[in-house]
């Protein structure tokens, strides 16, 4: 009933609040400068072996929908509204909606204020970003762990001369997606999003704050912040449902994280690196990821560009306690932009664990189609997967995923 009672919040009753106090202390709004713009998309994904558990289909289809309503009612005065929702006719879980953004925008002559639902990224690297934590992974959309939730939120930036300051009021916790029974990607044991289990006697309603510093100086971009609250990353639990049947229950626990992401440019090669520090979840932990990409400008008297990219991942905790797939991992990758009329791109990215000797080749694809037409291609392929690997249970879920994005 709680998580119903949340969705109904984050869905309806706090856009439509939203809606009725702007209406209400701003009836004479221009609405000539309302902007609405958005996107349609379908997707159909192939997988190249049977599922390794029971009710897993060889192939899914899938659509989905994001709006962006945009108004500013004065020049220091705005408000964003993007709703999403996807529709899948293979995983009930993956059959989704979400508030993106629901967010009211204050910019003052030294500061600007933030509130409502919002997104924020933190992050340097390509494959790994361990130190976005302000907005929980929407892990139902993307295995990469890229698409996030709205999250609640009030937001303060101070920009300064000698950098920025940003601090976070989160007055609401946002709980992981996680496929379903008949989903791909999912873990041996379903996990129960419907009673996840929290530290905090408050729940969902603990009152999580961050701060965080960021600073440009000669040609390199520094961040650093601190963290305390709810984890966004569960710890996933061996539990029972009511006809006892086993599954995996969601544990979300207390934590402060210190985090650093740096990025510097020298000539060609693009330097960068993320790290953190956590307790708070059984024993400390510190995670880094650093690599660097470069450039190769007009390759064979042609217009493209070619990216270079090696980046390493260490993370120093027990698999046996809070299992990580990247623990000791080398990465690299290719970018290749055409750089033509239909803005082509392809990225190749090679993931191996050298503990396990287990490797991921993703691909992904993208050039437009006239002026309103997308084509992405995705794929992915898990080689050597071993047993010991946490990423062991995506062995049997390599895939070619095709999507078309209609944009107006």
């Amino acid at each position: 009933m709680r998580s119903l009672l949340s969705s109904l919040l984050l869905k309806q009753i706090l856009p439509a609040i939203l809606f009725c106090v702007t209406t209400i202390f701003f009836p004479a709004w221009n609405v000539k400068a309302l902007e609405i713009t958005g996107d349609i998309s379908g997707e159909g994904s192939l997988y190249l072996h049977e599922g390794a558990y029971a009710g897993q289909e060889e192939s899914s289809t899938s659509a989905a929908a994001n709006l962006e309503l945009y108004h500013d009612f004065t020049d220091s005065l705005s408000f964003t509204l993007a709703p999403f929702y996807r529709l899948d006719f293979t995983d009930s879980e993956r059959t989704h909606g979400d508030l993106r953004e629901a967010k009211l925008l204050y910019l003052a002559d030294s500061w600007e204020l933030t509130a409502g639902l919002g997104r924020v990224f933190w992050g340097a690297t390509e494959f790994v970003h361990l130190v976005d934590i302000i907005n929980q992974t929407d892990q139902v959309e993307a295995l990469d762990g890229e698409e996030k939730l709205g999250q609640p939120m009030v937001h303060l930036l101070i920009p300064k001369e000698w950098g920025t300051v940003e601090g976070f009021v989160l007055p609401w916790f946002r709980e992981r997606t996680f496929p379903g029974e008949k989903g791909r990607f999912r873990t041996p044991l379903v996990v129960d999003t419907d009673h996840p289990v929290y530290e905090s006697s408050s729940e969902e309603h603990h009152l999580d704050l961050a701060l965080r510093y960021s600073t440009s100086f000669a040609s390199a971009d520094l961040g650093l912040y601190y963290f305390n609250g709810t984890a966004r990353e569960p710890v996933l639990l061996f539990s029972f449902d009511d006809l006892g049947a086993p599954l995996l229950s969601p544990y979300y626990e207390q934590i402060g994280q210190s985090g650093l992401d740096l990025q510097m440019v020298a000539g060609e090669w693009l330097l960068k690196g993320e790290a953190l520090y956590r307790i708070g979840q059984s024993r400390s932990f510190a995670a880094t990821t650093f690599g660097f990409e470069y450039t190769l400008i007009s390759i064979g008297d042609t217009m493209m560009d070619l990216g270079l990219i090696g980046e390493y991942v260490y993370d120093d905790r027990d698999n046996g306690w809070l299992p990580t797939i990247y623990d000791n991992d080398l990465m690299g990758g290719l970018r290749l932009s055409v750089n033509d009329m239909d803005d082509s791109t392809i990225l190749l990215g090679v993931i191996h664990d050298l503990d396990y000797s287990s490797t991921i080749i993703a691909l992904e694809a993208s050039r437009r189609l006239g002026d309103t037409i997308r084509l992405n291609l995705d794929a992915s392929f898990f080689l050597n997967m071993s047993p010991q690997d946490p990423a062991y249970s995506l062995a049997q879920d390599d895939y070619i995923r095709l999507e078309m994005v209609w944009y107006f």
